[in-house]
């Protein structure tokens, strides 16, 4: 029943923005944090920012702060991710997942301490 879908990856140039979206049923927002996860090639699946289902706050990896916001639209149960000036080392599959509470401490520790995954979108930054 729980769903979490991903959508608006692509490709763009360095520079470049995207919106990703995570569409959600099955639940509410406002009694699990979201967080959105990236997974480059040969590497680890590496936290990006999360969104407070508690009262909103957002959090962030320090290498994407100034240019990725995290947002969320309750009526629609989806969570944003706007990224600006994006760069290559941006690349990777993007994930959303349902983090265990309602807030967003321990958010970066990973996949141990969320239950539900999408199915990830792919985003290419590439000149």
């Amino acid at each position: 029943q729980v769903q979490l879908v991903e959508s608006g990856g692509g490709l763009v140039q360095p520079g470049g923005s995207l919106r990703l979206s995570c569409a959600t049923s099955g639940f509410t927002l406002s009694y699990y944090s979201l967080a959105w996860f990236r997974q480059a090639p040969g590497k680890e699946r590496e936290g990006v920012s999360c969104i407070s289902s508690s009262d909103g706050s957002t959090y962030y990896t320090d290498s994407v702060k100034g240019r990725f916001t995290i947002s969320r639209d309750g009526a629609k149960n989806t969570v944003y991710l706007q990224m600006n000036s994006l760069q290559p080392e941006d690349t990777g599959v993007y994930y959303c997942g349902r983090y265990r509470s309602t807030h967003c401490s321990g958010w970066r520790q990973g996949p141990p301490d969320y239950d539900y995954w999408g199915q990830g979108t792919q985003v290419t930054v590439s000149s």
